[in-house]
């Protein structure tokens, strides 16, 4: 399974799903360890400020789980790269707070015909899709381009909600791998953990989608 950035999102997902027994874990997350992300990337320490993320990220989850097999890349998920991380893994989780990155995943996750995690945060609130090609609309059908109104790390992030969406992602990801239960297909979680509102929107295929829409209605 390729978990893409394991800051505050993914690194809770990737936890709970070597916790779940998954047997391989790809990460890819670039940069450096900063004082900021303390707050949130429970997979980093504090003595790791100013170090690459990926390796303790990579030692952390190899400590909490000896038998995991983790694949760590120093690098995020970009065009150049995203055939090969794809094409290690059965299902990807996709927590990028980056919507370029999204996108990229989205389209070679339809191409390979794999299943898509996309889970994503703004402030306090959450949203959660399973992405399964050619069954379901894309990420593309509803998220057709970067967001005018989206910059980099424009937002603040509280951890503790950060771990909630993870911890939720990795569920989703375990159900697809499992069969057990009924994961999110076609359908988008919404939720606000300001006011704790949850609610479900039903997502179709745009007909002019560039990724799936000539495929067959799921």
């Amino acid at each position: 399974m390729l978990v893409t950035r394991v800051g505050g999102l993914g690194g809770p997902t990737a936890l709970w799903l070597a916790a779940a027994g998954v047997g391989k874990l790809v990460i890819a997350h670039g940069g450096t360890l900063t004082p900021s992300n303390l707050n949130r990337m429970i997979l980093m320490r504090g003595d790791g400020v100013g170090k690459p993320r990926a390796p303790q990220a990579k030692e952390t989850l190899l400590r909490f789980s000896p038998d995991t097999e983790v694949v760590a890349y120093a690098a995020n998920a970009e065009p150049e790269n995203v055939e090969e991380l794809v094409s290690q893994v059965d299902l990807v989780c996709d927590p990028s707070p980056d919507f370029r990155e999204r996108l990229v995943l989205n389209r070679e996750c339809w191409r390979q015909g794999k299943p898509l995690i996309d889970s994503a945060m703004n402030g306090m609130e959450a949203t959660l899709t399973c992405i399964v090609p050619p069954e379901t609309p894309c990420l593309e059908c509803f998220v057709p381009g970067v967001p005018e109104w989206w910059e980099p790390l424009g937002f603040g992030v509280l951890g503790a909600h950060s771990g909630s969406l993870g911890a939720l992602t990795a569920i989703e990801a375990i159900k697809v791998l499992t069969g057990f239960g009924k994961p999110l297909t076609g359908t988008l979680l919404v939720y606000d953990t300001e006011d704790m509102t949850f609610n479900k929107h039903r997502l179709y295929r745009r007909p002019d989608c560039p990724v799936c829409g000539e495929a067959p209605a799921g």
